[in-house]
């Protein structure tokens, strides 16, 4: 997989971990979803899963395990491959609850006949080609936003010390 694909799929898994630990720690997520409207959400997420966000992020987390087992222990290269590989077949089968964590976000936040809109949006072929461009475009939405940041540091830098110029003060 390529690495800005990757960064990409973490990023994207990390604002949606980091929002629903949030909205789990509200007292509206104590609320009760009917198993309904959980099932439609499901089927959103399924159906919007196009990034494979759960099992990139379970190979970018053993490469990072064994980067730093390797780097300290250079001589288990084999035996850190092989106990890697066999936690990474522990992980595969459990997608499903984190996909779930997922759905009860949607749920809780969309109505049933919300979700019945978006889903049937993503069962047409224009939402499932954006479900389908979405890992893409948002790929490339990081390039334009790392561009913008990087140009905005300059030009911002840049203007707070011609500011301070003009008040007559050198940094």
């Amino acid at each position: 997989m390529n690495r800005d694909f990757m960064r990409g799929a973490k990023a994207i898994f990390a604002a949606v971990v980091t929002a629903s630990m949030i909205g789990l720690a509200a007292p509206a997520f104590a609320q009760e979803v009917a198993p309904e409207q959980l099932a439609l959400a499901r089927k959103y997420v399924d159906l919007t899963d196009r990034s494979a966000i759960y099992e990139v992020t379970i190979v970018e987390t053993g490469v990072q395990t064994m980067q730093q087992i390797v780097t300290q222990n250079p001589e288990i290269i084999e035996q850190t491959n092989a106990a890697i590989t066999k936690v990474i077949e522990e992980y595969r089968g459990r997608k499903g609850e984190l996909l779930d964590q997922f759905a009860r976000v949607y749920a809780l936040r969309f109505t049933m006949e919300e979700l019945q809109t978006i889903v049937t949006f993503y069962e047409s072929p224009t939402g499932q080609k954006l479900a389908q461009a979405n890992a893409e475009i948002n790929t490339d939405l990081q390039r334009v936003m790392q561009v913008f940041t990087n140009n905005l540091q300059r030009e911002f830098f840049a203007k707070v010390r011609a500011e301070l110029r003009a008040q007559n003060v050198q940094i």
